[in-house]
């Protein structure tokens, strides 16, 4: 993956949504790229200081990352409170419904969309059981082939 290009397609989805990718934004930003694992305020921050040589406290990282959910850049995971880069920054995801396989040895994280046809089966399934979806988001809790193998 091409992390500057992403960087820069991510630059254009805050302009065109009123907003700035600052330089502590874009770290923050840049350091959940890197990692193929969810990430907390607090993992954020020692990233950050290795990384960039910038100290950042995790209040400030939470504000940063209200504002890269905000213009749909990052995601949090419900389960975990850990935040990870939307897969999809250069395009928009926004016939989907988003699903996280989440390995729970490793903590890695994989974003896939479920077709809309699928998310409105659930949402009708659920109607016949008298529940309804407050969250389209989708977490499953899972084990990855690289974990799988090691067990």
């Amino acid at each position: 993956m091409d992390t500057e290009a992403v960087l820069q397609g991510a630059a254009q989805v805050c302009a065109e949504r009123g907003g700035k990718l600052t330089i502590k934004r874009r770290q923050v930003l840049a350091s959940l790229i890197a990692s193929d694992k969810a990430m907390s305020a607090y993992d954020l921050a020692d990233k950050c200081k290795d990384a960039y040589g910038v100290r950042l406290f995790p209040m400030s990282i939470y504000r940063i990352l209200e504002f890269l959910q905000t213009v749909g850049l990052v995601h949090q995971l419900k389960t975990t409170n850990k935040f990870i880069a939307c897969a999809h920054i250069p395009c928009d995801h926004a016939d989907n419904t988003l699903q996280f396989l989440i390995c729970k040895e490793c903590n890695r994280v994989e974003e896939v969309g479920i077709t809309n046809s699928l998310s409105e089966g659930l949402a009708k399934t659920l109607d016949s059981l008298g529940f309804r979806l407050m969250n389209d988001q989708v977490e499953l809790e899972c084990v990855c082939n690289n974990c799988s193998a090691t067990a």
